[in-house]
């Protein structure tokens, strides 16, 4: 299967610099593209270097910051435009260890969309602020019971799809970011009886660069799921 690697952007060069370098390394056969919100640190030169030096790195710099979902929109957009058959999304810092998309790459071949993990063997998260743990951790809970849907992690941004997938959902109808967006995207592919599994993985916390959680964030996904669960209800969801 030919596959793309999306990785979001703002202000993540010095995460980047030993991230890109290592998944060349270490899977030459995968492409990545990089969608930087125009990063005041340099993050899209350093990728557009990488651009002139080898043909599997690609760049989508955008104008300003405009948020993770659309990022991934953007990218799963590109994926679909130009030929491949999956597209894994990953974090720049680290919190998503590269080691583990060989079991990605694995499982998608059998499934639509393959979701890591942090809940489904325990919890597996490293160095979160109590705080930030529960609030992941009963996000999922209260996705689960508003919804209906069946996925321990709905919040996880670690994740490999098919573009039969994501072709199938009107991407410009997602506005969502953060943890909204995931809960979107998971929601969407379970009620069109796509394919879904989760896989263990272990969370680490970024060690540098400085988080985007927000309090919009949560407060967007907070209503998102009822809003999801009304429009599958009315037959206004697609």
């Amino acid at each position: 299967m030919k596959t793309i690697v999306i990785i979001p952007t703002y202000n993540e060069l010095d995460n980047l610099q030993k991230l890109l370098p290592l998944l060349l390394k270490e899977y030459p056969e995968l492409h990545i593209l990089v969608v930087d919100d125009n990063s005041p640190d340099g993050t899209a030169d350093y990728v557009e270097s990488l651009t002139k030096e080898n043909p599997l790195v690609h760049l989508i710099k955008r104008e300003k910051k405009m948020g993770l979902g659309t990022a991934y929109v953007a990218g799963f957009r590109y994926m679909l435009a130009n030929g491949y058959d999956a597209a894994v999304q990953m974090d720049a810092d680290f919190s998503h260890d590269p080691a583990e998309i060989k079991n990605f790459l694995e499982k998608i071949k059998n499934h639509d969309l393959v979701i890591g993990s942090r809940y489904t063997d325990g919890v597996r998260v490293v160095n979160w602020p109590i705080r930030r743990l529960l609030l992941s951790y009963f996000a999922s809970i209260y996705t689960r019971i508003i919804t209906g849907m069946p996925i321990k992690d709905a919040t996880g941004g670690f994740k490999c799809w098919r573009r039969e997938v994501l072709s199938s959902i009107d991407l410009n109808k997602i506005k969502s970011n953060g943890y909204s967006f995931q809960i979107e995207m998971n929601y969407k592919t379970w009620v069109n009886k796509f394919r879904v599994c989760e896989i263990p993985i272990t969370f680490v916390d970024r060690i540098h660069g400085k988080s985007k959680m927000s309090k919009k964030i949560v407060y967007e996904a907070v209503f998102m799921v009822w809003k999801l669960r009304l429009k599958h209800l009315s037959g206004t969801l697609n």
